[in-house]
C-alpha cells in the first residue's frame, strides 16, 4: 500500500483492520509488509495499530507505532501515553525502559503519523521510580 492510499486502498484497510484483534498479536513473516528493511524483526497488528520492531545500533530496539487507520490525507495520529504502554506491554517490553526522542530540527523525518520508542539494552538511571 502507497504512503497516501486512495479510497479503495482506505476502504481495505478498514476491512482488514476490522479482522484483526483489539489487542496486538504477532505476526508471522509471510504477512509482514513487503518494504524490505533488513533490521525489522517483529511485526505486530491490532484492529487499531501497527507495531514494528527494529534492531538498533549498539543493541538497541525501537518500536514504531502507528494507527492502523487513514482519514484521506494522513494516518492517524493522537497515539497517547497510556496506548503507548498499553502497546509495548502487548509486544512483550512492558518490563523494560523506553524512551522517545525528540530530534534536533536538523534530523527530524516527518513522513508519516508515527510514534517511536527506542529500548536501550540496560535500564536507563535517570528515570523517576515509584516509591516503595
Amino acid at each position: 500500500m502507497s504512503i497516501k492510499p486512495d479510497r479503495n486502498q482506505r476502504r481495505i484497510l478498514a476491512k482488514e483492520s476490522a479482522k484483526q484483534p483489539a489487542t496486538l498479536r504477532q505476526l508471522p513473516r509471510e504477512q509482514w509488509p513487503n518494504f524490505g528493511a533488513p533490521d525489522l524483526i517483529e511485526v505486530w497488528r491490532s484492529r487499531g495499530f501497527l507495531v514494528q520492531i527494529y534492531i538498533e545500533p549498539h543493541d538497541f530496539q525501537r518500536m514504531s507505532v502507528c494507527r492502523a487507520l487513514h482519514n484521506g490525507d494522513s494516518w492517524v495520529d493522537q497515539v497517547t501515553w497510556d496506548e503507548l504502554m498499553q502497546l509495548k506491554r502487548e509486544c512483550g517490553r512492558g518490563n523494560k525502559d523506553a524512551l522517545e526522542v525528540f530530534p534536533a530540527d536538523t534530523d527530524i523525518v516527518n513522513v508519516a503519523n508515527m510514534r517511536h520508542l527506542f529500548f536501550p539494552p540496560e535500564p536507563i538511571t535517570f528515570k523517576w521510580r515509584a516509591r516503595p
